[in-house]
């Protein structure tokens, strides 16, 4: 029973349903992140190469994916202890051959890389000519996995740094409003330095902060004006 709430609670962290609301302090960012990479999902089929892979916990919204290889870099600022890495990079170039994938995703990988157009030139490369490339990059959350934290984009940034590596943008979107991101960074604080860090006494402070804020933030966000200048992340979809 344990090990099954176990599962449900980390399916809820990437997979967020009307439960995580209750239970999950992330429910925004992360909300975010299923909904706009939900959307572009579908998109991509063939051979999908996912790039910083971790667990893989997008994997399996690609359901038109013929493959889907996951890569990773050993030394980074979290284990691979629940990891699912087909192949690890070494940093400087990919173990494969040019043009083999048909699309490539990588979910909260950038800001945690120093070399970014060396990256992206890789990515590139082992991409077929009108292959799409989709990622998500955060902007307004804490420094994590230190020290491997190296960077936070516009949606202008990122989109420059795509072109400038052989991308053309095709579509760009904020996963959040202003209003939903001063929430969730709220919410954040709370959980992370405030609230319990374990036990029952945990649970009491989810169901009596973390669950009002929740959904204190998606009235505030349905009755204020909409603005996306602060946001929590951008999901874009490129093609070589």
């Amino acid at each position: 029973m344990l090990s099954v709430i176990k599962d449900r609670l980390k399916k809820e962290a990437f997979l967020p349903t009307a439960l995580s609301i209750v239970i999950n302090p992330f429910y925004i960012i992360r909300h975010g992140l299923y909904k706009s990479i939900s959307k572009f999902s579908l998109g991509l089929s063939g051979d999908i190469l996912d790039f910083g892979c971790g667990s893989k916990p997008y994997e399996c919204l690609f359901k038109n994916a013929k493959q889907y290889v996951g890569v990773d870099i050993k030394v980074s600022g979290h284990n691979h202890v629940d990891s699912k890495v087909d192949f690890f990079y070494d940093g400087l170039k990919l173990p494969f051959d040019d043009k083999k994938f048909d699309a490539a995703v990588c979910f909260e990988v950038i800001e945690h890389v120093f070399n970014v157009d060396e990256v992206f030139t890789e990515i590139h490369r082992v991409l077929k000519p009108g292959g799409r490339l989709l990622l998500s990059i955060p902007f307004a959350w804490d420094e994590h996995e230190a020290p491997y934290d190296f960077a936070r984009y516009t949606s202008y940034g990122i989109k420059f740094v795509l072109e400038r590596n052989g991308f053309k943008v095709v579509e760009h979107v904020k996963t959040s409003t202003y209003v939903l991101a001063i929430f969730q960074m709220l919410i954040a604080y709370l959980s992370q330095y405030v609230l319990p860090k374990k036990g029952i006494f945990r649970i009491l402070g989810l169901l009596c902060v973390v669950f009002p804020l929740n959904v204190a933030s998606l009235i505030f966000n349905a009755l204020l004006p909409k603005r996306f200048d602060f946001f929590c992340n951008t999901v874009v979809l490129a093609e070589k």
